[in-house]
């Protein structure tokens, strides 16, 4: 029998189980990771000396690298959290508490770095100073930390106290009871075991992502006048649902309420991209409200970020430990918003109150409304609450002890009970998530029950609960208009600045056409006939001749070559969600460039849009709007074989058309260039731009980009990070 069991869980993650030196890895921890050991029954319930605890992991290995093809790849704050309270490995007398602690395994700064972020998802702002400096008075601060102390059993603890850690650097190293482990080359592991040996490869390939451990049918959501499409009713350990979020529609727009693991996925399934989202309401930093933060980051335009300055400044310092970032980057990726505990906050007609909800972090609840002819009407999102009884267990009138004031606890019962027309609540029980008993006496129309791990609701859940199905949409007040026209106007608006008004008009008497996943809109080799103008969801461009697949979203004009030159597209184009587009014949749309003496401009710009869309840089949901902005200012340069150039320390990208190339700082070669690829992305990270050296190696043409026309870029700046990071450690 073997002594090391090798396991493929899924896409990037990987198990080895050594049962007689007792060690359980888990290789790789990517978002939803526990989900996927659970779904594999390397995680399951057992029962010792009468108490009943999971098994699971007592390791988990790092990558070597924090972000892959976009997303964390490392986010093991719910797999220690697994491992110490599920596991029971913290609990005191419990049976699998013998004294060992979880391991975290890796390089020095991601073990750093996912301490700091896990004693952040832990605790959030962990002082009275903090806390004020996130924007509160002082009584409030002693009063939220005196709180924080009573979920805390007492005491702030270091993640030291709670984990152990070997970092893996070059050369072999003991894991425990004579297993090692060695690093092979990036993201490459060797674990071995009295003569056996098991290799782990946790690279993931260009066209590779990390996958849900769920599947999710797709659907058309129509983008009402204010309704709450249902996008997650479960919690992090729930295999078979999105963790609890929403998704309200106003006047037409979309905001999410919290950015959970796999959001990508619902936002396909919903037929919506990222490049749609107006904004983001977000309750608390726990990973399955905060891991989806990068998917949001993947678009062309910096979505609204609406928090409390409370719950911002906690998220910041939980984001700022796990990039090992030194300052506040939030507000690079997002348009910071701060709402005010407790009033109306009014964002275009759309009113939002946050409420302070006691949890072991900084956390908010919601309420929504606005307008209508009878009054209000009203939606509240409740994620995460504390039950009644246990915050009554927390009454102390000793202010010098931790726990509440009675005080404290009445206004929260009454924020709790608070009727509106739609109240989605947590019920997920235990230590620091809601009880539905607490909502008994609530005279809200509607109530929901979520972040529960699946399974029938009880008698007593049902009594006050319906179901929401993911994709299920409550109306609170139906569209009477297509907010969909208004979009197509104001893209050909954007793309056409100087057209009149009534010649866009002409291209906007089309019918907007709805296509579900997989429809086919042009093949590649055919002469596009009509123009597509997208207006939701996701489309695939699919270049069979050099393999490459990129993708556009919102804004994005497709077809437009072909139809105009009369020649067969160079692509497929193939609907990824269910979209809608405006449908313009290419016959109307001519006549409309030329009247409009658009021809030569288009043309102009068209190669070099072309370029970048195929560049893994600039291939991924940037509208045309924006990439024709890039595709306008980049500028072409010629080199010969031999020359040598200085990129001086302005803040440019430089992008590799054709030829060869290599580039050096401080007189050491870190990379050769190949077409498509791009250096001194540091010009646009931290720190002041850097002047590096290249030399050319073959004829060879080089973009030069100005970095102010990508700094309101966030997928792009995301990009150059990853590229950046992974540079790091070649």
């Amino acid at each position: 029998m073997k002594l090391i069991q090798k396991i493929k869980v899924t896409t990037g993650i990987y198990w080895i189980e050594i049962p007689e030196a007792g060690l359980y890895v888990l290789c790789g921890c990517p978002e939803d990771s526990v989900k996927h050991l659970i779904k594999m029954g390397l995680i399951k319930t057992i029962e010792q000396d009468g108490v009943s605890f999971e098994t699971g992991p007592n390791a988990v290995l790092l990558s070597d690298v924090l972000v892959q093809n976009g997303h964390f790849a490392n986010l093991s704050e719910f797999i220690a959290l697994q491992m110490l309270y599920r596991q029971g490995m913290i609990l005191p007398n419990h049976p699998n508490n013998t004294g060992a602690k979880p391991i975290l395994i890796g390089t020095e700064d991601q073990v750093n770095a996912q301490m700091q972020y896990i004693y952040r998802g832990n605790y959030g702002l962990i002082s009275e100073e903090e806390i004020v400096n996130g924007g509160t008075d002082e009584e409030t601060a002693r009063e939220m930390m005196r709180m924080k102390l009573k979920f805390a059993f007492g005491k702030i603890r270091k993640t030291e106290e709670l984990l152990d850690s070997i970092v893996v650097d070059n050369g072999s190293v003991e894991i425990k009871n004579g297993v090692t482990i060695r690093r092979t080359g990036c993201n490459q592991f060797e674990f071995q075991y009295q003569g056996e040996s098991a290799e782990v490869d946790l690279r993931l390939a260009e066209d590779e992502e990390y996958k849900p451990p769920y599947k999710l049918g797709f659907h058309h959501i129509k983008r009402e006048y204010f309704a709450v499409v249902h996008s997650g009713e479960g919690d992090g350990w729930d295999i078979n649902n999105p963790c609890m979020s929403s998704i309200l529609t106003f006047q037409g727009k979309i905001y999410l309420i919290d950015a959970g693991p796999n959001i990508m996925s619902t936002l396909i399934a919903l037929g919506i991209s990222v490049n749609e989202i107006e904004g983001i309401f977000h309750s608390h930093a726990h990973d399955d409200h905060f891991a989806g933060l990068t998917t949001l980051i993947h678009s062309d335009h910096r979505i609204k970020y609406y928090a409390t300055s409370l719950v911002r400044t906690s998220v910041t310092k939980k984001l700022a430990a796990l990039l090992s970032w030194d300052s506040d980057y939030l507000e690079r990726y997002f348009d910071i918003h701060d709402l005010e505990f407790g009033t109306w906050n009014n964002i275009d007609g759309l009113e939002v109150k946050p409420v302070f909800s006691p949890h072991p972090i900084e956390t908010s609840i919601f309420t929504f409304r606005t307008q209508w002819e009878d009054g209000y009407r009203t939606y509240a999102h409740l994620a995460d609450l504390a039950s009644l009884d246990l915050l009554e267990n927390m009454i102390t009138e000793d202010s010098s002890q931790p726990g509440i004031s009675r005080e404290l606890f009445n206004q929260i019962r009454a924020d709790y009970l608070v009727p509106v027309n739609l109240k989605k609540i947590d019920a997920g029980g235990g230590m620091i998530h809601g009880m539905a008993k607490d909502f008994l006496k609530d005279t809200s129309e509607k109530i929901i029950i979520t972040h529960k791990s699946g399974g029938k609701l009880s008698i007593e859940e049902r009594k006050i609960s319906s179901n929401a199905p993911f994709g299920m949409v409550d109306v609170l007040i139906p569209a009477c208009q297509d907010y969909s026209m208004r979009n197509a106007a104001r893209l050909l608006r954007d793309y056409f600045p100087n057209a009149p008004a009534w010649d866009l008009q002409m291209l906007l008497n089309f019918n907007v056409l709805s296509y579900n996943t997989g429809s086919i809109l042009l093949k590649e080799g055919e002469v596009a006939d009509h123009i597509y103008l997208v207006l939701a969801g996701i489309v695939e461009l699919i270049h069979s001749e050099s393999g490459r697949e990129s993708m556009a979203s919102m804004g994005s004009l497709l077809g437009e070559l072909s139809g105009l030159l009369q020649f067969p597209s160079m692509e497929t184009i193939r609907a990824a969600s269910n979209i809608q587009a405006l449908k313009i014949p290419c016959s109307l749309y001519y006549k409309f460039v030329k009247r409009n003496k658009l021809y030569n401009k288009i043309e102009r710009i068209a190669e070099n849009r072309d370029f970048l869309q195929s560049t893994w840089l600039f291939g991924e949901m940037l509208s045309y709007p924006v990439i024709n902005n890039i595709a306008r200012e980049m500028n072409l340069r010629s080199y010969s074989k031999g020359e040598k150039f200085q990129t001086g320390n302005k803040a440019e990208l430089y992008l590799l058309k054709e030829g060869k190339a290599d580039i050096s700082y401080n007189c050491k070669i870190m990379n050769i260039l190949q077409p498509g690829d791009f250096f001194c992305e540091c010009n646009f990270l931290n720190g002041a731009p850097k002047s590096c050296e290249v030399h050319v190696t073959e004829d060879s043409e080089v973009y030069e980009i100005p970095g102010d026309i990508l700094l309101g870029i966030p997928v792009v700046l995301w990009k150059l990070l990853e590229a950046s990071e992974k540079r790091k450690k070649v």
